[in-house]
């Protein structure tokens, strides 16, 4: 009894210390609230008397588990105090951003922000309490297989995952390269379920891809992830395009699951002269602004966005603030609706929470969170289409760009274009 009463003592300093961010939102001081990866310290460990009362239930009901349950070898003390952590998190109803990360998840979110992933290559997220493809990355093993965003996963390798965590979900999918996961996934549109059997591989993201599109003077522009370094590969791809041509850009944030706070400021900042690429809201409604920086690479050129339901976080922002500027014209459906800022704190394990502390809003002071951006022309994409990519697209023909089933990038080009298109 007494090493299971140092391990319930042991659970109620962790616990307790969690309990302090979550409600209190402190131990973030001195350091800079970031998109996806501010890695701050944890809070300090007390216990606040407005939750003890709340917190003893906890204790009860750990001790009953520890205690009586019959399958002696399930009781474990960590997977038990994460799946404590983990439920808590989800009582916030920030499904798919406010999380929990094991120290091997962190180590996996830091090396999709570096551009290096070993998967299927696509962004999971919780959308009515269902786990949905976010965004397959462009390229990807996901991608190729057919995943769109907005696909249900109901089950993995078999296993019904529908009342299972996110985190738990991708511990499943996730897996070295070379080894293969069966996902059975609900399509939109679709009544039945439909297999996808996946080899897993290491993905490296580039962040920016482009090209010019066949027959017209208009640089076809992708951006994947707002990763490290993300602007200034756009800077460089934006430069480039105009030396080559380029009198017209197409921004291509379809499917781009987001990423780093400051990397939106500077991709937005690269099409904007001046005003505010977003606002910042904390939980006393006090607002931050995040202005314009100066010498951007493509502050006049004519310019349509493209976004989906796969666009979310950081390329939310960067959407909201050309709409709400009227810098260009937002083509294609209504993005997904993240607009939590997330700053990273590191538990003593080696593990970290992913909170939600502050909200993004566009200029204009629009909500992002839970609505979304609705695109200035909607159009909608054929049931099975995929957008294409800029490396599928260099080796096309105009008439074949054409022929294609990408109806969002055809608008955004009749949109764009200086010159009548080539057919």
């Amino acid at each position: 009894m007494q090493q299971g009463t140092r391990r319930i003592e042991l659970l109620k300093v962790l616990l307790l210390s969690i309990l302090c961010v979550v409600l209190l939102a402190v131990g973030f001081t001195g350091g800079v609230a970031l998109d996806r990866t501010g890695i701050l310290p944890g809070a300090t460990v007390s216990e606040p008397s407005d939750i003890s009362a709340n917190v003893s239930i906890l204790w009860e009901a750990w001790k009953l588990v520890q205690e009586r349950y019959v399958d002696r070898a399930a009781v474990d003390p960590k997977n038990m105090t994460y799946g404590a952590i983990e439920g808590m998190l989800t009582s916030l109803g920030d499904m798919g951003h406010t999380r929990f990360l094991s120290p091997d998840d962190l180590r996996s979110e830091q090396e999709a922000l570096a551009g290096r992933l070993e998967g299927i290559g696509a962004q999971l997220g919780m959308r009515e309490g269902l786990p949905t493809i976010v965004a397959p990355i462009a390229g990807s093993p996901a991608q190729r297989a057919g995943l769109r965003s907005g696909d249900v996963i109901v089950r993995v390798d078999g296993k019904d995952v529908t009342d299972l965590t996110l985190q738990q979900i991708v511990n499943m999918i996730r897996g070295p390269a070379g080894t293969s996961v069966t996902l059975s996934v609900l399509q939109r549109g679709d009544s039945a379920l439909t297999d996808f059997t996946i080899v897993r591989a290491r993905v490296t993201v580039p962040n920016v891809t482009w090209t010019l599109l066949p027959g017209a003077q208009v640089a076809h522009v992708l951006v994947s992830q707002f990763g490290e370094r993300t602007s200034d590969q756009l800077a460089a791809a934006l430069k480039d395009a105009q030396s080559q041509g380029a009198k017209g850009v197409i921004l291509d944030l379809r499917n781009d699951p987001g990423g780093l706070r400051d990397e939106a400021v500077l991709v937005g900042s690269q099409f904007l002269r001046d005003g505010n690429v977003l606002l910042e809201q904390d939980a006393q409604g006090r607002r931050t602004e995040f202005k314009v920086e100066k010498g951007g690479a493509a502050p006049d050129i004519p310019l349509v966005v493209l976004i989906n339901e796969g666009t979310a976080s950081a390329a939310e922002i960067v959407a909201g603030a050309i709409q709400d500027q009227r810098r260009g014209l937002l083509i294609g459906a209504t993005t997904f609706g993240t607009g939590t800022v997330l700053s990273t704190f590191r538990l003593s394990d080696g593990s970290a929470i992913m909170l939600g502390i502050k909200e993004w809003l566009t200029p204009n002071g629009r909500q992002i969170w839970r609505q979304g951006i609705t695109p200035d022309v909607a159009v909608t994409m054929p049931a099975r289409a995929v957008p294409l990519i800029p490396n599928e697209i260099a080796g096309m023909t105009p008439a074949q760009l054409q022929a294609s089933q990408d109806l969002q990038l055809l608008r955004a080009l009749e949109e764009v274009s200086p010159v009548p298109v080539a057919r």
